[in-house]
């Protein structure tokens, strides 16, 4: 029987109080070996998945646009355990094909491959009606929570599809799915990640090892979301630690049954 993931509560604290709740337990080793690939990896979900996949064995690549939270990560994860992590900082709005040519370059030379891309990052933008929503802040949006993924995937995807099973997780929302009055540019931008992952998901179904889903986190204790509710108590909302049960599963297991699925964090019941 296989030793399941304990985080230590010492260092840990928000991850340890979570898993006991998670609905998947995961493997103490689970990623071990593999390299998984995290935008917006500095804060939020971003940084926990980042220091849960490396708790779980992986190399993680800790791509962002801070590099002084980036490093936070890097030397929690230097110091806690023993996998290798590197630090890719990156502004998504002005990422470019020789940017993207220049990391898979630079992953397949440290680590020969590429088992999982979860893309994180995202910009809030306004929050305005479309009658009043600054044309640079749309542009900006939909370059970084749309453009860039689909940038990334593509350059990435001769990594990801080296002959083992692979992971791509698109960072989805509520008011992607549905839509709602004055999250402009930032809804449209999910929609369109819905639609990405759709597209993409039916071209690689019969050809490709690859599972791609999206991922709605729902209301979440984040920055990003007391930007958009500032006078929510953040107390009650979940911490993104509570969903890294979903991102493991994801990760870990490549399930096929999860191909092309829209997956709502606060909603999965567990694996089937």
């Amino acid at each position: 029987m296989s030793t399941p993931l304990n985080p230590d509560p010492s260092n840990y604290p928000e991850l340890a109080a979570a898993a006991g709740q998670w609905r998947y337990q995961p493997a103490a080793n689970c990623l071990a070996g593999r390299t998984i690939l995290v935008t917006g990896a500095g804060e939020g979900i971003g940084a926990a998945l980042a220091r849960t996949c490396a708790l779980a064995g992986a190399n993680v690549v800790l791509l962002g646009r801070n590099r002084g939270k980036l490093e936070s990560v890097f030397d929690w994860i230097g110091e806690h355990t023993h996998t290798s992590a590197v630090i890719v900082p990156c502004d998504l709005e002005a990422l470019r094909e020789e940017n993207v040519s220049a990391l898979h370059d630079a992953i397949a030379e440290n680590y020969g491959r590429l088992d999982g891309l979860v893309h994180n990052a995202s910009l809030l933008g306004a929050m305005t009606p479309i009658e009043f929503y600054p044309a640079n802040t749309w542009e900006q949006v939909l370059r970084v929570n749309t453009t860039a993924p689909f940038l990334l995937t593509r350059g990435l995807l001769p990594l990801l599809n080296a002959g083992h099973p692979a992971s791509i997780i698109f960072t989805s929302s509520g008011v992607g799915r549905a839509a709602r009055a004055f999250w402009g540019a930032y809804a449209v931008s999910k929609y369109a990640i819905e639609g990405l992952t759709a597209v993409l998901a039916d071209e690689l179904r019969q050809t490709s090892q690859i599972v791609v889903t999206s991922l709605n986190p729902g209301g979440t204790r984040t920055a990003m979301r007391a930007k958009a509710y500032p006078a929510e108590n953040p107390a009650t909302l979940p911490t993104p630690e509570a969903h890294m049960d979903l991102y493991l599963y994801l990760l870990a297991n490549t399930p096929r049954s999860a191909h092309g699925a829209r997956l709502s964090a606060r909603d999965w019941p567990g694996p089937a």
